[in-house]
Protein backbone atom coordinates (compact mmCIF):
# COMPACT_ATOMS: atom_id res chain seq x y z
CA UNK A 1 0.00 0.00 0.00
CA UNK A 2 3.07 2.22 0.37
CA UNK A 3 4.12 2.02 -3.06
CA UNK A 4 0.73 2.89 -4.50
CA UNK A 5 -0.08 5.80 -1.88
CA UNK A 6 3.55 7.63 -2.20
CA UNK A 7 2.17 10.68 -1.56
CA UNK A 8 1.13 9.64 1.86
CA UNK A 9 4.01 11.31 4.67
CA UNK A 10 4.87 8.77 6.86
CA UNK A 11 4.34 9.25 10.64
CA UNK A 12 7.06 8.86 13.23
CA UNK A 13 6.47 6.76 15.88
CA UNK A 14 6.08 3.39 16.50
CA UNK A 15 3.66 2.85 13.14
CA UNK A 16 6.19 4.91 10.69
CA UNK A 17 3.51 3.66 7.71
CA UNK A 18 0.11 3.92 9.55
CA UNK A 19 -2.32 6.85 7.81
CA UNK A 20 -4.81 9.07 8.69
CA UNK A 21 -8.79 7.89 8.07
CA UNK A 22 -9.31 10.44 5.76
CA UNK A 23 -6.47 9.31 3.72
CA UNK A 24 -7.66 6.04 4.10
CA UNK A 25 -11.01 6.65 2.99
CA UNK A 26 -9.51 8.85 -0.21
CA UNK A 27 -7.47 6.30 -0.86
CA UNK A 28 -9.80 4.33 -1.45
CA UNK A 29 -12.47 6.43 -3.09
CA UNK A 30 -9.50 6.88 -5.53
CA UNK A 31 -9.63 2.77 -6.00
CA UNK A 32 -13.49 2.88 -6.72
CA UNK A 33 -13.82 6.33 -9.22
CA UNK A 34 -11.25 4.17 -11.04
CA UNK A 35 -12.80 1.50 -12.18
CA UNK A 36 -14.43 1.73 -15.62
CA UNK A 37 -16.99 -1.32 -14.48
CA UNK A 38 -18.76 0.66 -11.18
CA UNK A 39 -18.32 4.28 -13.80
CA UNK A 40 -21.11 2.60 -15.86
CA UNK A 41 -23.28 0.00 -13.62
CA UNK A 42 -26.80 -1.25 -13.44
CA UNK A 43 -28.29 -2.57 -10.35
CA UNK A 44 -31.20 -3.57 -9.80
CA UNK A 45 -33.27 -4.10 -6.15
CA UNK A 46 -36.07 -2.62 -4.44
CA UNK A 47 -36.71 0.66 -2.87
CA UNK A 48 -37.00 1.19 0.49
CA UNK A 49 -36.67 4.18 3.19
CA UNK A 50 -37.25 6.65 0.11
CA UNK A 51 -37.15 10.18 0.89
CA UNK A 52 -37.84 13.13 -1.41
CA UNK A 53 -36.18 16.24 -0.23
CA UNK A 54 -38.13 18.73 -1.35
CA UNK A 55 -36.18 21.58 -0.39
CA UNK A 56 -33.43 20.41 -2.68
CA UNK A 57 -35.05 18.10 -5.24
CA UNK A 58 -32.52 15.32 -4.61
CA UNK A 59 -34.27 11.36 -3.99
CA UNK A 60 -32.15 9.52 -1.25
CA UNK A 61 -32.89 5.65 -0.66
CA UNK A 62 -31.48 2.35 -0.17
CA UNK A 63 -31.26 -0.50 -2.63
CA UNK A 64 -31.83 -3.76 -0.98
CA UNK A 65 -31.97 -7.14 -2.11
CA UNK A 66 -31.98 -10.80 -0.09
CA UNK A 67 -28.23 -10.51 0.64
CA UNK A 68 -27.47 -7.14 0.98
CA UNK A 69 -28.04 -3.45 0.84
CA UNK A 70 -26.69 -0.23 -0.94
CA UNK A 71 -27.05 3.74 -0.18
CA UNK A 72 -27.88 5.51 -3.25
CA UNK A 73 -28.98 9.18 -4.23
CA UNK A 74 -30.44 10.92 -7.53
CA UNK A 75 -29.57 14.52 -7.58
CA UNK A 76 -32.40 16.90 -9.17
CA UNK A 77 -31.17 17.08 -12.55
CA UNK A 78 -31.59 13.56 -12.87
CA UNK A 79 -34.58 13.25 -10.69
CA UNK A 80 -37.09 15.54 -12.65
CA UNK A 81 -36.63 13.38 -15.35
CA UNK A 82 -38.48 10.76 -14.20
CA UNK A 83 -41.77 10.01 -15.71
CA UNK A 84 -43.05 8.87 -11.97
CA UNK A 85 -42.52 9.23 -8.48
CA UNK A 86 -40.30 6.07 -6.92
CA UNK A 87 -41.66 4.47 -3.44
CA UNK A 88 -41.02 2.25 -1.00
CA UNK A 89 -41.15 -1.09 -1.85
CA UNK A 90 -41.02 -1.14 -5.89
CA UNK A 91 -38.30 -3.22 -7.90
CA UNK A 92 -36.48 -1.06 -9.91
CA UNK A 93 -33.10 -0.84 -12.35
CA UNK A 94 -31.02 2.10 -11.56
CA UNK A 95 -28.16 3.36 -13.45
CA UNK A 96 -25.15 4.80 -12.68
CA UNK A 97 -21.91 5.02 -11.06
CA UNK A 98 -20.60 3.83 -7.80
CA UNK A 99 -18.52 6.13 -5.50
CA UNK A 100 -17.25 6.32 -1.93
CA UNK A 101 -17.80 9.09 0.43
CA UNK A 102 -15.09 10.18 2.46
CA UNK A 103 -16.18 11.82 5.52
CA UNK A 104 -18.46 8.77 6.12
CA UNK A 105 -16.43 6.19 4.99
CA UNK A 106 -19.04 4.67 2.45
CA UNK A 107 -19.53 4.32 -0.91
CA UNK A 108 -22.89 4.79 -2.25
CA UNK A 109 -24.55 4.62 -6.03
CA UNK A 110 -25.04 7.59 -7.37
CA UNK A 111 -28.01 7.13 -9.88
CA UNK A 112 -28.82 9.15 -13.21
CA UNK A 113 -31.84 7.12 -14.53
CA UNK A 114 -34.18 4.08 -12.42
CA UNK A 115 -36.61 2.23 -14.50
CA UNK A 116 -39.06 -0.07 -12.92
CA UNK A 117 -38.11 -3.93 -13.03
CA UNK A 118 -40.98 -5.56 -15.23
CA UNK A 119 -43.77 -2.45 -15.44
CA UNK A 120 -42.93 0.38 -17.91
CA UNK A 121 -42.22 3.99 -16.03
CA UNK A 122 -45.02 5.40 -18.13
CA UNK A 123 -47.26 3.11 -16.77
CA UNK A 124 -46.45 3.90 -13.00
CA UNK A 125 -46.76 7.04 -13.54
CA UNK A 126 -49.96 7.18 -14.99
CA UNK A 127 -51.49 4.66 -12.34
CA UNK A 128 -49.30 7.29 -9.60
CA UNK A 129 -51.37 10.44 -11.18
CA UNK A 130 -54.80 8.41 -11.33
CA UNK A 131 -54.90 7.53 -8.47
CA UNK A 132 -54.04 11.09 -6.88
CA UNK A 133 -56.41 13.08 -8.46
CA UNK A 134 -58.84 10.59 -8.12
CA UNK A 135 -58.07 11.16 -4.46
CA UNK A 136 -58.99 14.93 -5.37
CA UNK A 137 -62.34 14.01 -6.54
CA UNK A 138 -61.63 14.91 -9.88
CA UNK A 139 -63.61 12.04 -11.50
CA UNK A 140 -66.25 12.15 -8.94
CA UNK A 141 -70.11 11.85 -11.12
CA UNK A 142 -71.03 14.15 -9.15
CA UNK A 143 -69.44 17.05 -10.25
CA UNK A 144 -69.98 16.36 -14.53
CA UNK A 145 -71.84 19.03 -16.32
CA UNK A 146 -74.69 17.18 -18.53
CA UNK A 147 -74.40 17.80 -22.57
CA UNK A 148 -76.78 19.71 -24.16
CA UNK A 149 -79.68 18.28 -26.10
CA UNK A 150 -79.38 20.17 -29.53
CA UNK A 151 -75.54 21.53 -29.77
CA UNK A 152 -75.42 24.26 -32.81
CA UNK A 153 -71.63 24.56 -32.27
CA UNK A 154 -69.16 21.67 -31.68
CA UNK A 155 -65.54 23.03 -30.69
CA UNK A 156 -63.25 20.04 -31.61
CA UNK A 157 -59.59 20.03 -30.52
CA UNK A 158 -57.53 17.26 -32.37
CA UNK A 159 -54.83 16.95 -35.14
CA UNK A 160 -56.08 19.12 -38.83
CA UNK A 161 -54.15 16.01 -40.53
CA UNK A 162 -55.49 13.09 -38.68
CA UNK A 163 -58.06 10.70 -39.69
CA UNK A 164 -59.86 11.44 -36.38
CA UNK A 165 -61.35 15.02 -37.59
CA UNK A 166 -62.18 13.34 -41.03
CA UNK A 167 -64.58 10.76 -38.67
CA UNK A 168 -66.39 13.36 -36.77
CA UNK A 169 -66.95 15.86 -40.01
CA UNK A 170 -68.36 12.96 -41.48
CA UNK A 171 -70.91 11.64 -38.38
CA UNK A 172 -71.70 15.24 -38.00
CA UNK A 173 -73.28 15.41 -41.58
CA UNK A 174 -74.73 12.44 -41.49
CA UNK A 175 -76.19 12.87 -37.85
CA UNK A 176 -76.72 16.54 -38.18
CA UNK A 177 -75.78 18.40 -41.02
CA UNK A 178 -77.41 22.06 -39.11
CA UNK A 179 -74.79 21.99 -36.43
CA UNK A 180 -71.59 23.85 -36.91
CA UNK A 181 -68.47 22.23 -36.27
CA UNK A 182 -65.27 24.50 -34.97
CA UNK A 183 -61.38 23.21 -35.30
CA UNK A 184 -59.11 24.01 -32.81
CA UNK A 185 -56.01 22.45 -34.36
CA UNK A 186 -53.57 20.87 -31.91
CA UNK A 187 -50.47 18.17 -31.69
CA UNK A 188 -51.82 14.98 -30.49
CA UNK A 189 -48.82 13.68 -29.46
CA UNK A 190 -44.70 14.58 -28.61
CA UNK A 191 -43.40 17.43 -27.17
CA UNK A 192 -45.56 20.59 -26.61
CA UNK A 193 -48.44 18.07 -27.39
CA UNK A 194 -50.49 18.53 -24.01
CA UNK A 195 -49.48 23.13 -23.82
CA UNK A 196 -51.94 23.08 -27.15
CA UNK A 197 -54.11 20.77 -26.19
CA UNK A 198 -54.57 23.28 -22.81
CA UNK A 199 -54.60 26.11 -25.18
CA UNK A 200 -57.76 24.50 -27.21
CA UNK A 201 -59.73 23.69 -23.60
CA UNK A 202 -58.93 27.36 -22.71
CA UNK A 203 -59.86 29.00 -26.01
CA UNK A 204 -63.24 27.60 -26.09
CA UNK A 205 -64.30 28.55 -22.58
CA UNK A 206 -62.57 32.50 -23.09
CA UNK A 207 -64.81 32.84 -26.25
CA UNK A 208 -67.83 30.62 -25.20
CA UNK A 209 -67.94 29.61 -28.90
CA UNK A 210 -69.01 26.60 -28.38
CA UNK A 211 -72.38 24.44 -26.51
CA UNK A 212 -69.79 21.25 -26.00
CA UNK A 213 -66.58 19.96 -26.76
CA UNK A 214 -65.01 17.07 -28.20
CA UNK A 215 -61.15 16.40 -27.43
CA UNK A 216 -59.02 13.57 -28.95
CA UNK A 217 -57.46 11.53 -31.52
CA UNK A 218 -57.37 8.06 -33.01
CA UNK A 219 -55.39 5.01 -30.83
CA UNK A 220 -51.66 4.35 -30.60
CA UNK A 221 -49.24 3.08 -28.05
CA UNK A 222 -49.30 4.68 -24.06
CA UNK A 223 -46.06 6.82 -25.91
CA UNK A 224 -48.40 8.01 -28.44
CA UNK A 225 -51.37 9.01 -26.16
CA UNK A 226 -49.10 10.02 -23.09
CA UNK A 227 -50.12 14.04 -24.32
CA UNK A 228 -53.68 12.82 -22.84
CA UNK A 229 -52.34 11.75 -19.33
CA UNK A 230 -50.84 15.27 -18.55
CA UNK A 231 -51.64 16.51 -14.97
CA UNK A 232 -52.39 20.03 -16.16
CA UNK A 233 -54.70 18.76 -19.03
CA UNK A 234 -56.92 17.19 -16.65
CA UNK A 235 -56.80 19.73 -14.66
CA UNK A 236 -57.61 22.44 -17.34
CA UNK A 237 -60.90 19.14 -18.49
CA UNK A 238 -62.12 19.39 -14.93
CA UNK A 239 -62.27 23.44 -14.45
CA UNK A 240 -64.15 23.93 -18.42
CA UNK A 241 -67.29 25.68 -18.51
CA UNK A 242 -68.06 24.07 -21.52
CA UNK A 243 -69.39 20.11 -21.22
CA UNK A 244 -66.19 17.81 -22.40
CA UNK A 245 -66.55 14.73 -24.50
CA UNK A 246 -62.77 12.80 -24.42
CA UNK A 247 -62.57 10.52 -27.35
CA UNK A 248 -59.30 9.17 -26.69
CA UNK A 249 -57.90 6.15 -28.71
CA UNK A 250 -59.42 3.07 -29.18
CA UNK A 251 -62.29 0.91 -26.71
CA UNK A 252 -59.68 -0.73 -24.30
CA UNK A 253 -57.51 2.73 -24.07
CA UNK A 254 -57.95 4.67 -21.05
CA UNK A 255 -56.16 8.09 -20.21
CA UNK A 256 -56.45 10.59 -17.55
CA UNK A 257 -58.29 13.27 -20.08
CA UNK A 258 -61.17 10.27 -20.35
CA UNK A 259 -61.30 10.15 -16.65
CA UNK A 260 -61.93 13.52 -15.77
CA UNK A 261 -64.30 14.31 -18.94
CA UNK A 262 -67.97 14.81 -18.78
CA UNK A 263 -68.31 11.72 -21.24
CA UNK A 264 -65.81 9.22 -22.52
CA UNK A 265 -66.11 7.97 -25.56
CA UNK A 266 -64.43 5.03 -27.21
CA UNK A 267 -63.28 6.88 -30.17
CA UNK A 268 -63.63 10.03 -32.16
CA UNK A 269 -66.75 8.65 -34.55
CA UNK A 270 -68.48 7.46 -31.15
CA UNK A 271 -68.09 11.21 -29.92
CA UNK A 272 -69.89 13.18 -32.80
CA UNK A 273 -72.28 10.42 -32.13
CA UNK A 274 -72.97 11.11 -28.38
CA UNK A 275 -72.53 14.51 -28.93
CA UNK A 276 -75.06 15.25 -31.85
CA UNK A 277 -78.49 14.20 -32.21
CA UNK A 278 -79.75 12.15 -35.16
CA UNK A 279 -81.68 14.42 -37.73
CA UNK A 280 -84.42 11.49 -37.97
CA UNK A 281 -84.73 10.45 -34.45
CA UNK A 282 -84.91 14.61 -34.20
CA UNK A 283 -87.83 14.87 -36.08
CA UNK A 284 -89.71 12.13 -34.94
CA UNK A 285 -89.42 13.08 -31.14
CA UNK A 286 -90.46 16.80 -32.17
CA UNK A 287 -93.52 15.38 -33.97
CA UNK A 288 -94.07 13.39 -31.00
CA UNK A 289 -93.85 16.42 -28.35
CA UNK A 290 -95.93 18.19 -31.43
CA UNK A 291 -98.80 15.61 -31.09
CA UNK A 292 -98.94 15.81 -27.68
CA UNK A 293 -99.15 18.93 -27.93
CA UNK A 294 -101.74 19.44 -29.91
CA UNK A 295 -103.72 16.65 -28.12
CA UNK A 296 -103.85 18.57 -24.68
CA UNK A 297 -104.65 21.76 -26.88
CA UNK A 298 -107.63 20.16 -28.06
CA UNK A 299 -108.52 19.06 -24.97
CA UNK A 300 -108.22 22.70 -23.23
CA UNK A 301 -110.55 23.77 -26.18
CA UNK A 302 -112.93 21.32 -26.09
CA UNK A 303 -113.37 22.26 -22.65
CA UNK A 304 -113.29 25.73 -23.25
CA UNK A 305 -116.07 25.49 -25.33
CA UNK A 306 -118.15 23.06 -22.98
CA UNK A 307 -118.01 25.82 -20.37
CA UNK A 308 -118.99 28.65 -22.84
CA UNK A 309 -122.27 26.50 -23.72
CA UNK A 310 -123.13 26.15 -20.29
CA UNK A 311 -122.88 29.76 -19.71
CA UNK A 312 -124.99 30.32 -23.17
CA UNK A 313 -127.29 28.41 -21.86
CA UNK A 314 -127.89 29.81 -18.72
CA UNK A 315 -131.28 31.57 -17.66
CA UNK A 316 -129.31 34.95 -16.92
CA UNK A 317 -128.21 34.78 -20.49
CA UNK A 318 -131.18 33.66 -22.26
CA UNK A 319 -133.47 35.85 -20.48
CA UNK A 320 -131.38 38.61 -18.34
CA UNK A 321 -134.92 40.53 -17.01
CA UNK A 322 -136.00 36.83 -15.47
CA UNK A 323 -132.81 37.32 -14.03
CA UNK A 324 -132.94 40.84 -12.69
CA UNK A 325 -136.35 40.29 -11.67
CA UNK A 326 -135.34 37.63 -9.25
CA UNK A 327 -132.51 39.24 -7.89
CA UNK A 328 -134.81 42.32 -7.21
CA UNK A 329 -137.47 39.73 -5.50
CA UNK A 330 -134.48 38.47 -2.95
CA UNK A 331 -133.30 41.74 -2.00
CA UNK A 332 -136.87 42.82 -0.73
CA UNK A 333 -136.90 40.16 1.00
CA UNK A 334 -133.64 40.52 2.78
CA UNK A 335 -134.28 44.41 2.93
CA UNK A 336 -137.98 43.14 4.81
CA UNK A 337 -135.88 41.04 6.96
CA UNK A 338 -133.77 43.58 7.86
CA UNK A 339 -136.52 46.25 8.97
CA UNK A 340 -138.14 43.63 10.88
CA UNK A 341 -134.84 42.49 12.69
CA UNK A 342 -134.28 46.58 13.16
CA UNK A 343 -137.80 47.23 14.57
CA UNK A 344 -137.46 44.02 17.27
CA UNK A 345 -134.10 45.35 18.37
CA UNK A 346 -134.96 48.71 18.70
CA UNK A 347 -138.26 47.07 21.10
CA UNK A 348 -136.02 44.64 23.07
CA UNK A 349 -133.52 47.56 23.84
CA UNK A 350 -136.48 50.22 24.53
CA UNK A 351 -137.48 47.35 26.94
CA UNK A 352 -134.25 47.05 28.76
CA UNK A 353 -134.03 51.23 28.96
CA UNK A 354 -137.78 51.41 30.35
CA UNK A 355 -136.62 49.06 33.20
CA UNK A 356 -133.33 50.97 34.01
CA UNK A 357 -135.01 53.54 34.75
CA UNK A 358 -137.87 52.26 36.89
CA UNK A 359 -134.37 50.55 39.24
CA UNK A 360 -132.93 54.43 38.88
CA UNK A 361 -136.05 55.88 39.99
CA UNK A 362 -136.80 53.98 42.85
CA UNK A 363 -133.15 54.69 44.01
CA UNK A 364 -133.93 58.49 43.49
CA UNK A 365 -133.74 59.95 46.78
CA UNK A 366 -136.07 62.67 45.76
CA UNK A 367 -138.79 60.45 45.41
CA UNK A 368 -138.33 59.18 49.26
CA UNK A 369 -139.10 62.74 50.06
CA UNK A 370 -141.95 63.03 47.60
CA UNK A 371 -143.49 60.50 49.97
CA UNK A 372 -143.56 62.77 52.94
CA UNK A 373 -139.91 62.35 54.62
CA UNK A 374 -137.25 64.76 54.51
CA UNK A 375 -133.27 65.29 54.49
CA UNK A 376 -131.97 66.42 57.86
CA UNK A 377 -128.17 68.18 56.55
CA UNK A 378 -125.88 69.78 59.88
CA UNK A 379 -123.98 73.06 59.61
CA UNK A 380 -121.57 71.89 57.88
CA UNK A 381 -123.89 70.27 55.03
CA UNK A 382 -123.45 66.96 56.16
CA UNK A 383 -126.32 64.64 56.41
CA UNK A 384 -127.25 63.66 59.92
CA UNK A 385 -127.59 59.92 60.17
CA UNK A 386 -127.69 59.90 64.35
CA UNK A 387 -128.39 61.69 67.57
CA UNK A 388 -124.86 61.52 68.51
CA UNK A 389 -124.58 64.04 65.33
CA UNK A 390 -126.45 66.46 67.21
CA UNK A 391 -125.86 69.32 70.35
CA UNK A 392 -128.68 71.12 71.54
CA UNK A 393 -128.57 74.85 70.17
CA UNK A 394 -127.22 73.74 67.12
CA UNK A 395 -129.00 74.45 63.37
CA UNK A 396 -130.02 71.90 60.90
CA UNK A 397 -131.85 72.02 57.66
CA UNK A 398 -134.60 70.19 56.79
CA UNK A 399 -134.86 69.32 53.18
CA UNK A 400 -138.52 68.62 51.84
CA UNK A 401 -139.78 67.53 48.75
CA UNK A 402 -140.41 71.50 47.49
CA UNK A 403 -137.68 72.81 49.68
CA UNK A 404 -135.93 73.48 52.90
CA UNK A 405 -136.28 75.04 56.05
CA UNK A 406 -133.69 75.91 58.66
CA UNK A 407 -134.31 75.12 62.55
CA UNK A 408 -132.30 74.91 66.01
CA UNK A 409 -131.96 72.05 68.36
CA UNK A 410 -133.58 72.51 71.63
CA UNK A 411 -133.33 68.88 72.83
CA UNK A 412 -131.83 65.43 71.99
CA UNK A 413 -133.37 62.43 72.91
CA UNK A 414 -131.94 59.19 72.28
CA UNK A 415 -133.85 55.74 71.97
CA UNK A 416 -132.83 53.36 75.36
CA UNK A 417 -130.25 50.84 73.61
Amino acid sequence: MSETMHNVPEESGRFPGAVTVTQLNEFVKQLIDGSAQLADVYVKGEISNFKNHYGTGHFYFTLKDDGGLIRAVMFRSSAAKLKFMPENGMRVVVHGRVSAFVRDGQYQLYADSLEPDGVGALYIAYEQLKKRLESEGLFDPSRKKPLPKIPTRVGIITSATGAAVRDMIHVAGRRFPFAKLILYPSLVQGPGAAAQLIEGVQYFNRTASADVIIIGRGGGSIEDLWAFNDEQLARTVAASRIPIISAVGHETDFTICDFVADRRAPTPSAAAEIALPETAELKRKINNIISRENAVLTQVIARRREYLKRLSDSRALRSPMNFIDDKRMHLSTLTERLALSQTNSLSIKQAQLKAIAGKMEALNPLSVLSRGYSAVYGEGGEIIKHTDQLTPGASITFRLADGEADAQIREVRRNPS
